[in-house]
């Protein structure tokens, strides 16, 4: 065992010799020895010595001015890759759009901006100053131009028409587009018409287009509307009536298939507030004619619902700090939408039904949410017209004496000497009399859905 005991220290003393000699201050010194190296290879500690640059402050209001718009061209070129053309743009745009400018002078700057653009129209189309200085050469340039611009574009109207500001340029390439060029673009709406009318900047696009349509356009363009056949098929949009009734007779379609497809396209613009447009309004007039009770009073609980929300005086000032183009702009969006429906005869029949079948409460509420704008519609050809429907059918003559009547007293003299705004005073003399209305507006304002029974109606 004293062996073994020996044994076992000499390796443990072993172990101990085989440390280097000099300890922690060898070690040190191999660490102090790596600078050396680092020498050696050519690095040098004290060469690459931080050292922190005191920027100048801006002292005077010019120099901090001049710093921050560098500082703001700066992170304009970082955000904008095509930042100095846009720029190059803007200059000639100043240009070109003066008045007292030739015709020669403004092709040459508007041939010179086309070339400038290049292959980059599709972004240049969705850029704010851009878009509009491609919008000024679509109204002052060539038909081979126009044309060359068109062809570039073909691809991505769909996209475009999505677009805030590239909206406007679709809409001007559309008034300036040959017969064959705007076909193919109705043609190429197929399929979308219902996704485009749900989206708050494409729906402005199809409305125009359905404006500018012809008879068999807007027909293609409204009957996507009424089944997923006409929409999967293009074949079956080419038909002769646009009535709906006479589509489903014709076709064959079942009406309960027709009715469960509308309520799906309708019911989102009615929630989104999607009800300026004509299409719209023809559309949902259609849905009423196949409508039950149920479905056709809960559309227009939703029609009054979004006319009372709607409703804000002319007399508040939304935007006053505003320049006078946006707040001119900003006030027509705040009118209510019994009036900005009125541009339309469609628009006038929904209104007198939202009229006629609401309950007193509701009719009640329209008749609030026209304060301020009772003068505007009485000289509207549409508007005179609902203002005649309230004078007959509602029978709070309090309420449309405090709203209506006052407000038609302030504006006599106007509406006296207007063909539209004396109708509602001769309706009061002589009412529904066919020689002061013509028989559309006798149709228009006694236009029912037959599906609802009211106590009107008995």
């Amino acid at each position: 065992m004293a062996t073994g005991g020996k044994k076992m220290e000499s390796k443990k003393r072993k172990r101990d010799d085989q440390k280097p000699k000099g300890g922690k201050n060898q070690v040190l010194g191999k660490v102090a020895r790596k600078p050396e190296k680092a020498q050696e290879k050519g690095f040098n500690k004290e060469k690459h010595v931080v050292t922190k640059v005191e920027k100048k402050e801006p002292k005077s209001a010019k120099e901090r001015r001049l710093a921050s718009k560098e500082m703001t061209e700066l992170r304009k070129k970082k955000r904008k890759p095509n930042y100095n053309l846009e720029k190059e743009l803007a200059l000639l745009w100043e240009k070109m759009r003066c008045h007292d400018v030739s015709k020669e002078d403004r092709s040459k700057f508007v041939s010179e901006a086309l070339r400038k653009m290049g292959g980059k129209f599709m972004e240049i189309a969705g850029s704010h100053v851009s878009a509009r200085v491609l919008q000024t050469c679509i109204k002052y340039c060539t038909q081979e131009e126009k044309d060359k611009v068109f062809d570039a574009l073909r691809p991505h109207f769909l996209t475009l028409a999505r677009k805030k500001y590239a909206v406007h340029l679709v809409k001007k390439l559309l008034d300036s587009a040959s017969k064959k060029q705007f076909e193919w673009f109705v043609s190429s709406l197929h399929g979308q018409v219902a996704s485009l009318l749900r989206h708050s900047v494409g729906a402005a696009v199809v409305e125009h287009v359905y404006h500018l349509a012809k008879g068999s356009q807007k027909r293609s363009l409204l009957v996507e509307m009424y089944s997923t056949e006409l929409q999967l098929f293009k074949d079956l949009t080419k038909i002769n009536s646009a009535r709906l009734l006479d589509i489903i007779a014709m076709l064959g379609l079942q009406k309960s298939s027709v009715l469960q497809h509308m309520t799906l396209v309708i019911q989102p613009l009615l929630e989104k507030g999607i009800v300026d447009y004509s299409i719209v309004h023809t559309a949902i007039l259609e849905y009423l004619t196949i409508a039950d009770k149920t479905s056709a009073t809960d559309v227009i609980r939703q029609l009054i619902s979004q006319i009372e929300g709607s409703a804000i005086s002319d007399e508040t000032e939304v935007t006053p700090n505003l320049p006078k183009k946006l707040k001119n702009k900003s006030k027509r969006l705040a009118q209510p939408l019994l009036v900005r429906m009125m541009h339309n005869r469609d628009g006038l029949k929904i209104s007198v039904l939202c009229v006629k079948h609401g309950t007193a409460k509701d009719r009640k509420k329209i008749i609030k949410s026209m304060k301020g704008h009772v003068r505007k519609l009485a000289l509207d050809q549409y508007g005179s017209l609902l203002l005649i429907c309230i004078l007959s059918i509602v029978d709070d003559t309090k309420l449309v004496n405090k709203v209506i009547m006052q407000e038609i007293k302030k504006a006599l003299n106007d509406l006296v000497h207007d063909k539209n705004g004396r109708r509602p005073l001769l309706q009061l003399l002589h009412p529904n009399c066919s020689r002061y209305l013509s028989p559309d507006d006798l149709a228009s304002i006694n236009y029912t859905v037959p599906s609802i029974i009211s106590q009107v109606d008995k």
